[in-house]
């Protein structure tokens, strides 16, 4: 009965906001706290509220400096960043119905990144946009990308199985990593730049990359939301979604677009980091359930406080040195992913 009610507790929704909004806050003020030179937890709030209220408060103008123009921006777009890759892992396993999907797997990740690295190999500027070419290409080519692993899974097999799909997507993966490395090899001045990128890496990047993914990751944020009924119909399979009144292909194509703007943006801005978009989901689910409703804002949550933690783990560890941050989500992520898999082998032997 004690067992019982404990798991009660756990489950309780708003138990559930509370912890992932406790753990996000502490990670951002531990991002922007702890560095090279550490600024105190009130300092911190000081500089907040002088920014957002105009109050006139002694601060040291160095500290201001440090977390308004270099923290704080590291650690919103981090936290970006891991949101819109956790949001849109959470839409694909449950669209798909595998927590083995993810943007990764489903070669999604690596069609951004094509269309990144062409556009800063061939320094591409679409007319108008501008200074959103890069999300933009990076959007259309991942977009494009789970458009062909679909089609190509469906010729293989018209059931689409949701294993061919991903060992489709997996497969062109594979191949566009090729183009990229093809691309590396032909490079001359951006390979620095290139390669770097590639990494993973919220470095640098300032208040304008802020810009370039805050938008996208509204809109694909919001989308999936809308969507989250539907998500939950279809997570017990199309036959069943559509006796509930579920249009499943026009969903399916919303929910994959929304995906695909969400990992487009994410990349664009931090370059290919992966496990965010596998493990995040997928531990939110076992922790909080799979209601979709809940799964999506809770994944928004999680994901972001992750890869917050995962940055100040890779600048800090080594330092004065950086590690790339999809360098510190791998070795986070494989092992305990690989856990997670263990326990639910172990759950579904034990019959609970």
């Amino acid at each position: 009965m004690q067992r019982l009610s404990i798991r009660k507790f756990l489950n309780n929704k708003y138990f559930a906001f509370c912890v992932s909004g406790v753990f996000l806050l502490i990670s951002i003020l531990l991002g922007i706290s702890i560095g090279s030179v550490s600024v105190p937890i009130l300092t911190i709030a000081k500089i907040i509220t002088v920014k957002l209220t105009g109050l006139h408060m002694e601060i040291d103008p160095m500290f201001t400096s440090i977390v308004f123009n270099i923290r704080l921006p590291r650690v919103i777009l981090s936290g970006l960043v891991g949101a819109a890759l956790a949001i849109a892992g959470a839409a694909f396993q449950g669209l798909l119905k595998n927590p083995l999907a993810d943007p990764y797997t489903l070669g999604v990740s690596s069609g951004a990144s094509l269309g990144a690295v062409m556009t800063l190999f061939f320094h591409l500027s679409i007319p108008l946009i501008g200074f959103f070419t890069l999300p933009v290409l990076s959007i259309l080519f991942s977009f494009f990308t789970i458009i062909l692993v679909l089609t190509f899974a469906r010729k293989m097999e018209p059931s689409m199985r949701v294993e061919t799909i991903i060992l489709t997507g997996i497969i062109f993966s594979s191949f566009l990593g090729a183009l990229i490395s093809l691309m590396i090899a032909l490079t001359g001045d951006e390979l620095r730049q290139i390669i770097g990128w590639l990494l993973g890496s919220v470095s640098m990047r300032g208040w304008a990359y802020i810009k370039i993914i805050l938008p996208f990751f509204i809109l694909g944020s919001a989308i999936l939301m809308m969507n989250a009924k539907e998500l939950n119909a279809m997570s017990f399979g199309e036959e069943r979604a559509q006796h509930l009144g579920v249009n499943v292909q026009k969903r399916k194509l919303v929910i994959l677009t929304a995906g695909s703007i969400l990992t487009g943006s994410a990349v664009a801005v931090s370059g290919t980091i992966g496990f965010v978009g596998l493990v995040i989901p997928h531990l939110t689910r076992l922790l909080w359930g799979p209601d979709h409703k809940f799964l999506l804002p809770l994944s928004i949550l999680t994901g972001s406080a992750f890869l917050i933690l995962a940055d100040l783990i890779s600048r800090t560890i080594i330092s004065p040195s950086e590690l790339p941050i999809g360098v510190i989500t791998a070795l986070i992520g494989a092992p305990g992913f690989a856990m997670i898999l263990l326990h639910r082998k172990r759950m579904e032997r034990s019959g609970e």
